[in-house]
């Protein structure tokens, strides 16, 4: 892999408020042999700082210079003539983003599509209807939510706004790392919801992530949604906020009720935009978006598209987005491929450089890896994870997270440390040996992270 080289060679019915959706959506294929070349794609992200290797793609993502420049036309389109752009532009453009996705994701129906800021917005969204069964009767307390316990922070602290409050049971997925099999994680998975359906209680909501963020590891959705609806589970939401761009996202083939992922992340769309994907069923019609304004009513993909006067330019570039992506090899495929071989290639060589080992097999991780450090640094607590991600940033110019486990009793000179690294289209072989050198100098110089808290 080494550097970029890998990319070179080579009526929907919905005619209503949000517009006509007749526009075409499919970008023209480049002819052969045209292909997005290295030089062109170190353009495309010249605005990136050249100091900084920059490994952390999976936190705020990427956005090329392409985009940006279309994001900036419809900013100007807006402020040039607000009236105008509201009323026959936004709306119009809104669907046009959501009919894009909705073949992407390989939803039924245009209607199941809602554009929301970010995958954070979306658990509210399900959480607030999770909260208001509990608060009307419909759900009885004790009942039970089930969670993964490497659930991205910001939804664990949604469970305890939303559910918990509301005389909801919250139940943790117990799950291990390092992790070597799937069978793992689905036998901890039917172990909570037993404990969920103790004293006769029900589960009433199980969040699975697609692609968990801390440590980073591709859960088998499809295999736990299957576990779900066998269970009696009464709905499923699965928080993907990693996947569309980084794994393969068939929201039919997953089965779930409702299944939210950033654009932002993987997918090239500048900050912030994402999909809240939900299955047409009653209890659709029970989801509002929690910024309430003149479209509150009208289904949750028309109030999404409107919760007052802000820049909806993120959500509007989808299409533009797919013409940047169209450029590669295989499209968003291909893209997922070189980066998910190119991530296992450079976490092998820092895991061999180092004398450690990658946290899950590659089958289980995609565009992102988690890469044992060297136990010598002395990581011991969440501080000093974050304290180590500082000094790498500032005194060596590397961007990535550090993710701290903590020692089982009994357990003496494990690896407490891993860094996830990620790999995007514009990463290059050195962006990791910069990584490796500068804990070889850090194990050289006899550093442990004790010297940071001190």
């Amino acid at each position: 892999m080494a550097s970029n080289n890998h990319h070179h060679n080579h009526k929907n019915d919905d005619n209503h408020l949000n517009g006509d959706s007749s526009v075409s959506h499919v970008p023209k294929k480049p002819k052969l042999g045209s292909f997005i070349t290295d030089s062109e794609i170190q353009s495309e992200f010249a605005h990136h700082d050249p100091a900084v290797a920059r490994i952390n793609n999976g936190s705020f993502g990427c956005c090329p210079a392409s985009v940006i420049a279309a994001q900036q036309k419809w900013q100007m389109k807006n402020l040039r003539q607000p009236d105008h752009f509201y009323f026959n532009e936004l709306k119009k453009g809104i669907l046009h983003s959501r009919t894009v996705i909705k073949e992407i994701i390989n939803a039924d129906h245009v209607d199941e599509i809602s554009i929301v800021d970010n995958a954070t917005t979306a658990a509210a969204i399900v959480l607030q209807q999770t909260a208001w069964a509990f608060q009307e009767g419909k759900f009885q307390k004790g009942d039970a939510v089930v969670m993964l316990h490497y659930a991205y922070g910001s939804v664990k602290k949604s469970m305890e706004a939303y559910v918990t409050r509301a005389g909801g049971k919250v139940i943790e997925v117990q799950l291990p790392f390092p992790v070597n099999s799937n069978e793992e994680i689905i036998s901890e998975f039917r172990r909570a919801l037993e404990r969920g359906k103790t004293d006769g209680s029900r589960v009433r909501l199980a969040v699975i992530d697609h692609v968990t963020s801390m440590p980073s590891v591709v859960i088998p959705v499809r295999d736990l949604v299957k576990i779900c609806r066998e269970e009696g589970v009464d709905q499923v939401f699965v928080d993907a906020a990693h996947a569309i761009g980084c794994i393969d996202v068939d929201v039919k083939e997953i089965g779930a009720d409702f299944y939210t992922t950033n654009l932002h992340k993987w997918f090239f769309c500048p900050p912030s935009v994402a999909v809240l994907y939900s299955r047409k069923s009653p209890s659709c019609s029970e989801l509002h978006h929690p910024v309430v304004s003149h479209e509150y009513g009208n289904g949750l993909a028309t109030e999404s598209a409107w919760i007052g006067t802000r820049d909806y330019s993120a959500q509007l570039v989808v299409p533009e987005v797919l013409e940047f992506v169209s450029r590669f090899e295989g499209g968003i495929e291909g893209i997922k491929k070189r980066n998910h071989e190119a991530v296992v290639e450079m976490g092998r060589m820092l895991a061999t450089a180092w004398g450690t080992h990658l946290g899950s097999p590659p089958d289980m991780c995609a565009s992102m890896v988690m890469v044992g450090l060297p136990t010598c640094l002395g990581i011991s607590s969440d501080s000093d994870a974050l304290n180590l991600r500082a000094h790498l940033r500032d005194d060596f110019g590397v961007e990535v997270p550090i993710y701290y486990r903590p020692s089982k009793d009994g357990e003496i000179g494990l690896v407490t440390g891993y860094a996830r690294i990620s790999h995007q289209v514009y990463n290059k072989a050195d962006d990791y040996y910069k990584f490796r050198d500068a804990i070889n100098q850090l194990v050289r110089n006899k550093f442990t992270c004790a010297l940071l808290s001190n």
